[in-house]
């Protein structure tokens, strides 16, 4: 059996998730009208380094809190239907294939699990290994995170925890594949068989150039 592992934002799609949900649920009118720039705000925060990567679940998923599970069930299930025709046609096929050919397949991503699950199901990738959002005793989110946000060295290790749960490691497949776009997912590159830069940023670039692994532009 092979391992098939795909990063979300900017790999499977090309967009940033957390906004696509922002702007869905402010265009119902959940959200505030500037919360798309709010976030925005909230990310560019992030990059220049104000923000870390809780302090930027906190500010994405905290505002949901006003509102019942049940409620954010209803707008995901709306949201996937927004999503689907947004899928690449390219990237659609590239899970097929590694599905097709009997790999082991899930979602690895920094985004919070409400928000990758949609596209876990329109990309039929039937594992979804994601940050985990807290709820409180009525089971609305707190904005804050269960254990460590599934991001750099601990992507890896939730993987690895994923696998161990099964009595695998990455080791014990034939080939292993991970997609992803971002430098911050080198120590999951580093341990599969077939890393693969998708639309790299610099960073990614330039080590998928000295290690000489595959990059796929669109």
């Amino acid at each position: 059996m092979d391992l098939a592992l795909f990063d979300l934002d900017h790999t499977l799609i090309p967009f940033d998730s957390g906004m696509a949900w922002t702007r869905f649920l402010a265009g119902r009118g959940v959200l505030p009208a500037t919360a798309p720039d709010d976030y925005l705000a909230a990310c560019q925060a992030y990059v220049d380094g104000k923000l870390d990567i809780v302090a930027l679940h906190r500010a994405t998923v905290a505002p949901l809190g006003a509102f019942p599970s049940t409620a954010i069930e209803f707008w995901a299930t709306e949201f996937e239907a927004a999503m689907a025709p947004q899928l690449p046609a390219l990237m659609q096929a590239l899970v097929r294939r590694h599905r097709n050919a009997g790999a082991l397949c899930a979602l690895v991503t920094a985004t919070t699990r409400f928000i990758a699950e949609p596209f876990a199901r329109l990309f039929d990738i039937p594992y979804v290994i994601a940050t985990e959002s807290a709820r409180d005793a009525r089971g609305r989110f707190t904005g804050e995170i269960v254990g460590q946000p599934c991001f750099r060295e601990h992507k890896r290790s939730r993987v690895d925890d994923w696998l161990s749960a099964r009595s695998l490691h990455c080791c014990a497949f034939e080939r292993s594949w991970f997609y992803t776009d971002s430098f911050n997912d080198l120590p999951l590159l580093e341990a599969v068989s077939q890393p693969v830069a998708v639309r790299p940023d610099v960073r990614l670039r330039a080590q998928a150039q000295r290690a000489g692994w595959a990059i796929v532009e669109d």
